[in-house]
């Protein structure tokens, strides 16, 4: 009794932290969205010299843990002068890593659509925006919005990685929680049925996108 009364003393205090945790993953996945959708559009359309330092930028953010991205930005960029706070900086670096992984689902989004449906675009008359609005992006977007929202699960996920530099998200509530109360093991499970009571509602919405989009054949 003692330990669930520790547990439902301490519910206004997570649901603080899960306030926290969902504005930076609505942040990381709107920022990283937009910067991505760029990224890809530079990789899959844009000239060598634009399309080369995009893509050694994602490979080498791809290819460095979330973690080691976020230390970089909190402790590194303020010896160049560069300090942004705890929240910005784990923001910054969430959203940076999105973006690479979004901009790597978008270019392989358009790169499935066949090459003829550029040149039948071409071929009535329209202009190159106009074959990317019209006839490219209804067939891409298809593609792209299952991973992408399975990628959005990995933002809501990679957020318990700020409690490390300091922001009181969900992950660092339950840790000052168990600071005072020494119950660790209810808490963890608390805050796993949290997560996952999150991560399940965009995994099912992925699923659900993934079934409207299997019956569509080229």
């Amino acid at each position: 009794m003692r330990v669930l009364a520790a547990i439902w003393a301490s519910i206004p205090f997570l649901l603080q932290g899960l306030g926290v945790t969902l504005e930076v993953a609505g942040l990381v996945v709107m920022l990283g969205l937009a910067l991505g959708l760029l990224l890809g559009a530079a990789l899959a359309f844009g000239p060598p010299l634009l399309a080369l330092p995009v893509r050694m930028v994602v490979d080498v953010i791809r290819a460095i843990p979330l973690l080691v991205l976020i230390f970089f930005v909190y402790y590194v960029l303020p010896a160049t002068g560069i300090d942004l706070g705890s929240f910005a900086a784990a923001t910054a670096a969430l959203t940076l890593f999105s973006a690479c992984q979004v901009a790597e689902i978008a270019r392989g989004a358009v790169g499935s659509v066949h090459h003829g449906q550029f040149e039948a675009g071409r071929a009535i008359g329209l202009r190159f925006p106009q074959v990317l609005m019209w006839v490219v992006a209804p067939q891409a977007v298809r593609r792209f919005l299952p991973p992408w929202l399975n990628s959005v699960t990995d933002a809501v996920k990679g957020t318990a990685l700020v409690s490390l530099v300091g922001i009181v998200d969900l992950m660092q509530s339950i840790q000052q929680v168990i600071g005072r109360t020494y119950e660790p093991m209810p808490l963890y499970i608390a805050g796993a049925l949290i997560y996952f009571s999150v991560n399940y509602a965009l995994s099912s919405g992925s699923r659900a996108l993934e079934a409207r989009f299997s019956h569509v054949r080229d």
